[in-house]
């Protein structure tokens, strides 16, 4: 049986996020998982995705490492808690800050991983750095400010 990722924890309510929601059905659903003390996301690029002819465009790039980035901190909050994944109640992050440096062109013609480490779980914040590389070669770094998300974006609240 394969490992459930971090982001197939999340309730379908909070499930609609263009680049990790399993539910968003336009969007990359990503997938993430723990590997020892980093966390991993393979990702392959679609032609659409192109920057320049053979080229990431960088938004996708930041989109990995962003949603990469707020699953590993619902998942190292969890473990901060020592909590199951599929405890109550959720544990969703959003984004407080990102920044992303772009190093190397990334190639688009193979796949994508994106590997997190967790810097910090304080309160209701967690940073988390992460590197995408393709073709065995670092192509861009960023940190990720995640924050556990406020009640005012709860679902129920905007019905």
């Amino acid at each position: 049986m394969e490992e459930k990722a971090f982001q197939d924890y999340y309730p379908d309510d909070l499930s609609c996020c263009y680049g990790c929601g399993k539910l968003n059905n336009k969007g990359l659903q990503i997938k993430s998982y723990w590997d020892g003390e980093e966390s991993v996301c393979v990702y392959t690029p679609r032609a659409y995705h192109t920057a320049m002819p053979g080229f990431v465009y960088g938004g996708l790039i930041a989109s990995l490492i962003d949603c990469h980035s707020t699953g590993t901190a619902a998942a190292a909050k969890y473990k901060a808690e020592n909590r199951a994944m599929d405890t109550l109640p959720p544990l969703r992050f959003v984004t407080a800050s990102l920044h992303v440096d772009y190093l190397l062109p990334t190639p688009i013609d193979g796949p994508l991983e994106v590997r997190g480490k967790v810097k910090e779980v304080k309160g209701r914040r967690v940073v988390v750095e992460s590197q995408l590389i393709a073709g065995g070669k670092v192509c861009a770094k960023g940190e990720v400010i995640a924050v556990q998300m406020p009640e005012s974006m709860a679902p129920d609240r905007h019905k």
